[in-house]
């Protein structure tokens, strides 16, 4: 293990290890251990009972926080005419077809934080699955990034609309806000996050389906969230 740095220290002291806490008073915890200089980030992480082998327990969506994220996201759009116009007028970053997947390919492109493609032009995005995948960035139906609604889309995107989605070791691991947003707004989040994914449970789970959660800052550490009041 590193040595923790002085501030670290501290904070971990403030919180109990071996304690479940309850939501409100884990974001109270987040928000007072989030002490670095810039504003960091906070993550919600869940251990799922789930096994991601099996194609019918995997579990992928989107969610809009209700305080947004605290970050503006840039979004590439993939559309051709009118949809093109449309994803323009919608606040696209970037809008574009071929020329754009090229410039993707040949000069290794990521300007960017999201993408969105309507269906149609899944024939160009696809090229670039070896590309775009490994960087979670692949447009997806699940995720409402394949759509022929890019004004609902992008709108959801700029509001604050976050993935989750089950990683390799069957952890779901989701951003919720900002340490400045304060406890409050925090737990807002992260309620919306709980109900989105426990909504998307699948008919093949088995045993306890959230088995732990813990939420923390870019340079906090962990607290641990009591899984049996989430569902």
């Amino acid at each position: 293990m590193p040595k923790r740095g002085k501030k670290y220290q501290d904070a971990a002291k403030l919180i109990d290890r071996a304690m479940l806490y309850d939501v409100n008073e884990a974001m109270d915890l987040v928000v007072k251990t989030g002490t670095a200089k810039f504003d960091e980030t906070v993550e919600a992480h869940f251990k799922m009972g789930l096994d991601g082998r099996h194609a019918d327990q995997q579990i992928r969506g989107a969610v809009v926080l209700p305080n947004g994220t605290g970050k503006t996201k840039r979004v590439l759009v993939f559309a051709k005419g009118e949809k093109a116009h449309e994803a323009e007028a919608a606040g696209a970053d970037f809008v574009g077809a071929e020329e754009l997947a090229q410039k993707i390919q040949h000069e290794n492109w990521f300007d960017y934080d999201v993408v969105v493609a309507t269906p149609d032009m899944m024939g160009v995005v696809g090229r670039l699955g070896r590309i775009l995948g490994p960087k979670g960035l692949m447009p997806n139906p699940k995720s409402g990034t394949v759509t022929m609604d890019l004004t609902k889309a992008l709108h959801e995107i700029k509001a604050g609309k976050v993935e989750y989605r089950l990683d390799k070791q069957n952890i779901v691991h989701t951003p919720i806000g900002k340490v400045s947003f304060g406890a409050a707004k925090l737990a807002e989040n992260y309620q919306a996050l709980v109900e989105a994914i426990i909504k998307a449970k699948p008919a093949a789970a088995k045993g306890q389906y959230i088995k732990s959660a813990t939420v923390a800052s870019t340079m906090g550490p962990g607290v641990k969230i009591n899984p049996t009041k989430l569902g």
